[in-house]
């Protein structure tokens, strides 16, 4: 089979595409022929050689990708949920078996049946992001409805999820983003929109549940700004799961009573299966920027670093994109 692996760290010239084994599935995974796959920012970081959180992770060769859509092609013998034949999306073993390529094995439980109503090329831009947000949003920020939770980097492909997430699910949304996205947030339906270039959160801003940080900027002294503005009790969530809290930020949580989380994506079943469910009721949409080949996967990494995409892009790893 065709796979993109790297043999070494570095720019988007270690990429290569080349011939490999089929993978074979362990007795509780499934083995997944790939129609497409998300590209995501955690890809390039792997292939410049990872981050604090994640070198002592990585072995070379290594087949990148954590994003698939497709079609369950063996399952295991432990496996009960999937089967032969199924039209799934979900999240590969990681690190491991990377969907740039035509197959790939994941656990089963990290993988659901997709969305009816997206083809695969939508589909393969869900579940790195859509679970990202959920993680954050409900499995640390335990969002319920009724409450205000402000999302930074709101248009991005984490925040983009999250705003949908939260006001499926009847929370008060109020992202934070450039002036050229407060547009595209208004389509999403954020209840209000910050420019957080121009405007001051302690201005706009106060009595937040939840703050979700799914931007990827790294600096403690924006948290600091995003402190203030929580409830006394609230959680602030950081899907930057690479960089820590600092003392200052936590002295301040301390204040306010409030809790600090770092959430790290938790691949699981039921979570992705309810986000299908969202999708396919119309209350959740999936936006794709640009649709790359294969062979195309090193313009896909230059277009991903710039952190200027809207949306989502995907490998198409087979020529014909059919709903399932």
């Amino acid at each position: 089979m065709k796979a993109v692996r790297i043999h070494a760290f570095g720019g988007p010239e270690v990429l290569m595409l080349e011939d490999v084994a089929r993978p074979v599935p362990a007795p509780d995974e499934i083995l997944v022929q790939v129609q497409a796959s998300g590209v995501n920012p955690v890809d390039w970081v792997v292939r410049e050689g990872g981050n604090d959180a994640l070198r002592s992770f990585l072995t070379l060769p290594l087949t990148l990708g954590w994003d698939a859509a497709g079609i369950v092609a063996e399952v295991g013998s432990d496996v009960t949920t999937l089967q032969k034949g199924d039209a799934v999306y979900g999240v590969p073993n990681f690190p491991g078996d990377g969907s740039y390529a035509e197959y790939c094995t994941a656990k089963a439980s990290q993988f659901a049946r997709k969305p009816s109503s997206l083809s695969f090329v939508e589909a393969a831009g869900v579940p790195l992001a859509g679970l990202t947000a959920w993680t954050g949003l409900f499995g640390h920020g335990k969002l319920q409805p009724g409450q205000r939770v402000l999302i930074q980097g709101a248009s991005g492909g984490v925040g983009g999820f999250a705003v949908q997430f939260a006001k499926a699910k009847g929370a008060y949304v109020i992202g934070t983003a450039s002036a050229g996205n407060l547009g595209y947030l208004r389509e999403l339906e954020a209840d209000e929109v910050i420019d957080y270039r121009s405007q001051q959160l302690a201005d706009v801003v106060r009595d937040v549940d939840v703050v979700l940080e799914a931007s990827p900027l790294r600096d403690n002294a924006e948290r600091l700004k995003a402190v203030a503005v929580l409830k006394d009790g609230g959680i602030f969530v950081s899907v930057n799961t690479d960089f820590p809290f600092d003392e200052e930020v936590l002295a301040a949580l301390a204040q306010k009573h409030a809790t600090g989380e770092l959430a790290a994506n938790q691949p699981r079943q039921d979570w992705l299966t309810e986000i299908a469910q969202l999708i396919d009721a119309g209350q959740v949409k999936v936006l794709i920027s640009k649709v790359f080949s294969l062979a195309q996967v090193a313009e896909a990494h230059r277009e991903s670093a710039t952190w200027h995409v809207r949306g989502k892009l995907v490998l198409a790893v087979t020529k014909v994109d059919e709903p399932q």
